[in-house]
């Protein structure tokens, strides 16, 4: 494998790039802020695509989260990179992305102790084909509707990622959230 196939962008605190390191490296006891992505995958009927992240990953393993997460490689626009992992991990192809919280910024340590430490733009998009998830990346997947996906974050935020848990919120916060459907 190519190493500068698996680089993350490093960023410092204005979340301008100051360098990259290794993706199996960064993500530690102290992990430095980089840049990834999180993506919401809707269906033409407007369900939210959420899916349980394989149990073999390192952070938060077994989780359910949203559609699918990941790191554009340095130099990689980050719509690229959205685009290249949605056929990575979920095996399809997407239309009408749009990046719903440009500048989205958080911070959670696993129960292991594994820090995730990104600025990590939000994105929607519909989902353009048939699903075939890559089984190192996502252990199940449902289709749910908005109503049903908040349902489940008041019923058991335990059993989601913090990230989504955060993203929500703000997409709430900005008046979003009930806009993602198409």
């Amino acid at each position: 494998m190519d190493r500068s196939a698996d680089l993350v962008v490093l960023l410092d605190d204005e979340h301008v790039p100051r360098g990259v390191a290794m993706r199996t490296e960064v993500h530690g006891h102290d992990t430095p802020l980089h840049l990834a992505f999180s993506c919401y995958l809707f269906d033409p009927a407007g369900r939210l695509l959420i899916t349980r992240r394989a149990v073999s990953k390192r952070t938060w393993p077994g989780v359910w989260t949203n559609s699918f997460c990941g790191h554009p490689r340095p130099g990689e626009p980050v719509a690229e990179a959205v685009h290249r992992y949605a056929d990575h991990e979920l095996g399809t192809s997407l239309r009408g992305l749009r990046c719903l919280l440009p500048s989205f910024r958080y911070r959670a340590v696993d129960p292991t102790g594994v820090v995730e430490n990104e600025v990590c733009p939000v994105y929607t998009a519909v989902c353009d084909g048939d699903l075939s998830p890559n089984p190192a990346e996502v252990e199940e997947h449902r289709w749910l509707s908005i109503k049903e996906t908040r349902a489940a974050i008041d019923a058991a935020p335990w059993a989601l990622s913090p990230w989504m848990i955060q993203q929500v919120s703000s997409l709430e916060d900005a008046g979003a959230w009930w806009a993602m459907a198409p």
